[in-house]
């Protein structure tokens, strides 16, 4: 199957309500589907005989929800709000805030990848994105790393922190300005961008530390906050059968779970279930069949979707590690045969067919790689083997394994470097205390009649906020940041 066959069905933050749900696979039945197939970047797939989109645009508008034949036009935008209330998490960061965001996303499509996490949690990466929005200490306020193909393999910090309310502004601006002029230094980039929008940014003065914890377990029944639980299923082969899935989506609505979470291991989460509505679940799920004791060994990998050859590859390697009782709790696996986006601590990446191999009966060989210390967020790989056939790729695993809990601890290691375009603090902004609106006499205030240039302090005593109508002594000083180059 090409990949033009298949629809990709963007679920915003992997997030979905369960009628929604139902819509999009009564769609993928009229197109004679038993399976779909769940996405690395928490998105929907399956597979069409016919483009029509008749059919799928009638659906599709009617949930409010976007698709797109697999040419990558556009791209869905991924979120850890499937760990929200079960996985550590920043103390001011909550369900509500991802949906908030991803609501104010509902009117625009991006043409580029779009992360937003909370760095507390490892089930989602938080730099597998273009533009890749890191929750902070501050409350509402998040870092922006840029990893775009003009910065080759750098990670680029942004120079202030983004404001919650602001995130999505700030996408649309700085989208428009890199996709019309994507050589832009990121000192220009940050200066373009800024000229179009007026937002609440706060300078960066504190580098992103990242805990060092393991991989999550996250399937079965598990016990939340609350006398709630939460489920998570997952598919070895990631073909998830139509008719059950319809089922559990009529039992969502029954037992009143208004969403279901996608991950990026091309499983799902169902949080919120009362314990008296748990035996439903469980009844449900023996009906059809249903595995919850999946082996670990099973659980983390990144395979491409439908990839027939890296299923394969994956099934021995699981099975050779389980005949040696090998433990691989903590630790994510890819088999890389095509090119795709790496997010795991080990990689086993496919070498290219042999220009010989017509002539010859050439045997496939692989690399192993793996992250620096295991962690996934550092994007720095380290070429662990080369060249090695398929037999020799277990002891080698089990090899890297043994490092990895050699090596393990839980304390906070990973820094960032400060941004790229460095800020300094020059001049107050006011910002109103009732509502957080700032006042920048670089823009000045065109509601009010305000000209830009005119300071704070040169504004009529009778001034309020154009927002709340706050008279002008609610407004505090904030500082102000100004972008200068780095030496």
């Amino acid at each position: 199957m090409e990949k033009n066959d298949l629809v990709r069905v963007f679920l915003r933050g992997g997030v979905v309500s369960p009628g929604d749900m139902k819509r999009i696979l009564e769609t993928a039945e009229d197109f004679g589907n038993e399976f779909i197939h769940f996405g690395s970047r928490q998105d929907l797939l399956f597979p069409v005989n016919i483009r029509s989109k008749t059919i799928l645009d009638h659906t599709f508008q009617a949930i409010r929800t976007e698709y797109d034949f697999e040419g990558n036009s556009f791209q869905n935008i991924v979120s850890s709000y499937v760990a929200a209330d079960i996985l550590p998490s920043t103390n001011w960061l909550h369900s509500d805030t991802y949906l908030y965001i991803l609501d104010d996303f509902e009117q625009y499509r991006t043409q580029l990848k779009i992360n937003i996490a909370d760095p507390r949690q490892t089930l989602v990466p938080l730099f597998t994105g273009n533009l890749n929005f890191v929750a902070s200490k501050q409350d509402n306020y998040w870092y922006l790393y840029l990893s775009l193909p003009e910065y080759g393999e750098e990670l680029v910090c942004w120079p202030v922190l983004i404001y919650t309310f602001d995130v999505v502004r700030t996408v649309k601006a700085l989208e428009e300005v890199y996709l019309a002029q994507p050589n832009l230094p990121v000192q220009e980039l940050y200066e373009q961008t800024s000229a179009k929008i007026k937002a609440n940014n706060r300078p960066v003065d504190e580098e992103l530390e990242l805990p060092k914890m393991p991989f999550p377990s996250y399937e079965g029944m598990n016990k939340m906050a609350g006398d709630k639980y939460w489920l998570g299923l997952y598919w070895r082969n990631n073909c998830y059968t139509i008719k059950f899935l319809k089922a559990l989506c009529n039992l969502c609505v029954e037992t009143n779970i208004g969403k279901i979470s996608i991950t990026p291991w091309k499983s799902f989460i169902i949080k919120g279930i009362q314990e008296k509505d748990k035996i439903k679940y469980e009844k449900l799920l023996g009906k059809h069949g249903i595995n919850m004791r999946h082996s670990s060994l099973e659980l983390n990998w990144h395979l491409p979707v439908l990839d027939e050859e890296a299923f394969q590859l994956k099934r021995y390697l699981v099975r050779t590690f389980d005949q040696n009782d090998i433990s691989t709790e903590g630790l994510t696996f890819a088999v890389k045969t095509v090119p795709m986006v790496l997010f795991t601590s080990i990689v086993i990446e496919k070498n290219p067919v042999s220009r010989y191999a017509d002539k010859y009966d050439l045997l496939d060989t692989y690399n192993v790689m793996y992250c620096k210390d295991f962690n996934p967020n550092k994007r720095e790989y380290i070429s662990y083997a080369k060249d090695v056939m398929k037999e020799d790729l277990a002891p080698l695993l089990m090899e890297l394994s043994c490092l990895y809990y050699e090596q393990l601890n839980y304390e906070p290691e990973v820094r960032y470097a400060k941004p790229a375009v460095e800020t300094k603090p020059v001049k107050p902004i006011y910002q109103c205390s009732q509502c957080l609106t700032v006042y920048d006499e670089t823009y000045g205030d065109a509601l009010a009649g305000i000209e830009p240039g005119v300071p704070f302090a040169n504004l009529p005593e009778t001034y309020t906020c154009s927002l709340c109508d706050a008279p002008k002594q609610e407004y505090k000083p904030v500082a102000k940041a100004v972008t200068t180059a780095v030496a």
